[in-house]
């Protein structure tokens, strides 16, 4: 069992330096996928992958999502500096191979090789930094986070439209061979070292079958759940329903084998920590309309205003720039005014901004957008740094590996569920208005039908988050949970 000494966090010569460090190694990584999304259709042409190109994406999108729970508890006992170093070299490796691929299918599992180093670094990233800063800090650092996040969103549409057009597609790839080495370098000098568990330890305490189980769950669910939306499939199809049914056997099954083995993966007494469940709900249902609003909006925007894409890209820029204004202003609140308060508060008013979307007119110009965006935002960017943090505090130090992993999981489980839901409701309402009024599904009028439902349904949601978040009641400074059945 491990002593209390050897449960303490690390102390650091530089705190700011280990954000920076991590700061830099988080924008390459979401400039990496929004740069991806911009190349779609070059890559599309030619490797000639046709409408199956949306695996470029979804492959990595899977991966991800599917290992950060595991990568997190890895970091638990294997180190968090050592892990994310590890991460990250993984990511390079995948990256120089997407950029060497051949065809779509080479291409699709280089981007699962790339994938897995982004789970580690987006599911350690912030445990280190939870191990960093005091409790009273996590807020801002987390908030400095997010604006880096939403730094390296905006940047990706312009950075990978200038490399398409001056060194084709496999250049969006290549880029990150030389800025991953400098983070790489940066992050063996600068980050701290953490406590590790003897490798025979390490293979007697490792839950294989629950890492399993929930590998492969989540994978078949995710992959379900994307099916399904799919004109080819539908969600009555035997393929998705096998899909989804199996999934949530095999999840189901997980959580039965957590309770019960004598050293999970997933300690479920975590979840008895109402600030931790209630931030992770609630982060998860806001997700869920930001996946929807992020499906959505492209096909307003480009089939119904008729912009073009770069037109399109430019209108968007409001809500990640409004983001990243905002975010570290949010971590600052974070530590000054409650977060029951100010995480709620934001959502509701992101709940407004979903809320004016459902007035969607096929006459607006790029401002209508632009200031429901922005709106939305900035209700997104009060609540996702105090949220993370409450919940970060929430957990004890033996679990944050896994508890920040979890909070990402959640965001991601909440975009491919919100994409998948979103598309669901907006093809079906737009058939039964096409129906209902003898027109067709792809005019305006019944194309707009579906939207404007979408978007009352994530209002919804994400009013359903607010009432959460403010449930989870008066957060303690010092948490404290009994940590002897985490590592035996």
């Amino acid at each position: 069992m491990l002593s209390n000494q050897t449960l303490s966090a690390p102390a650091t010569p530089n705190k700011w330096l280990v954000l920076a460090t991590l700061a830099f190694g988080t924008f390459m990584a979401t400039l990496d996928s929004s740069i991806v999304n911009i190349a779609l259709p070059t890559i599309r042409r030619e490797l000639g992958a046709g409408d199956s190109v949306e695996w470029v994406v979804l492959s990595y999108l899977l991966t991800t999502t599917s290992t950060l729970l595991i990568m997190g508890k890895l970091s638990d006992w294997l180190g968090r500096r050592t892990m994310y170093i590890a991460g990250f070299a993984i990511f390079v490796l995948g990256s120089v191979l997407c950029g060497l691929a051949w065809n779509l299918v080479s291409l699709v599992g280089f981007r699962v090789v790339q994938g897995l180093g982004a789970a580690i670094i987006f599911a350690i990233a912030p445990a280190i930094i939870s191990d960093t800063f005091t409790p009273a800090e996590r807020g801002q650092a987390l908030g400095l986070m997010g604006a880096i996040v939403a730094a390296g969103s905006s940047t990706g549409p312009v950075v990978g439209g200038l490399l398409l057009g001056k060194f084709g597609w496999s250049s969006i790839f290549f880029v990150n061979l030389p800025i991953g080495l400098i983070a790489i370098w940066r992050a063996w000098v600068v980050l701290p070292k953490s406590p590790t568990l003897p490798s025979q330890d390490i293979r007697r305490t490792f839950d294989l079958v629950g890492a399993g189980l929930f590998l492969v769950g989540v994978t078949t669910l995710l992959t379900g759940l994307d099916f399904g939306p799919e004109p080819d499939y539908g969600w009555q199809h035997p393929l998705v329903l096998g899909l989804l049914g199996t999934g949530f056997v095999l999840l189901g099954w997980f959580f039965w084998w957590e309770s019960r083995t004598p050293v999970p993966m997933l300690q479920l007494s975590l979840f008895r920590v109402r600030p931790y469940t209630s931030a992770i709900v609630a982060a998860w249902l806001a997700f869920v309309a930001s996946g929807g609003n992020l499906f959505i909006i492209p096909f307003f925007l480009q089939q119904l205003l008729g912009f073009t894409p770069e037109k399109a890209g430019l209108v968007l820029l409001s809500g990640p720039l409004t983001l990243s204004i905002v975010a570290p202003i949010g971590g600052y609140l974070s530590s000054r005014v409650s977060t029951r308060w100010l995480a709620s508060t934001g959502l509701v008013l992101a709940a407004g901004g979903y809320f004016s979307f459902s007035f969607l007119q096929a006459d607006w110009s790029w401002h209508n957008v632009v200031w429901r965006s922005a709106l939305t935002s900035l209700g997104f960017a009060l609540f996702q740094s105090p949220n993370s943090s409450s919940a970060l505090n929430a957990a004890p130090l033996a679990q944050r590996g896994v508890a920040s992993s979890i909070i990402a999981f959640m965001r991601n489980m909440g975009l491919v569920v919100g994409i998948a839901l979103s598309a669901a409701i907006w093809y079906s309402t737009r058939n039964y208005y096409a129906q209902t009024y003898h027109t067709g599904p792809m005019s305006p009028a019944a194309q707009l039908t579906g939207m404007r439902y979408t978007y009352l349904v994530m209002t919804a949601l994400v009013l359903a988050a607010a009432a959460v978040s403010f449930s989870r009641g008066k957060m303690k400074s010092i948490p404290s949970l009994p940590v002897s059945n985490d590592i035996d």
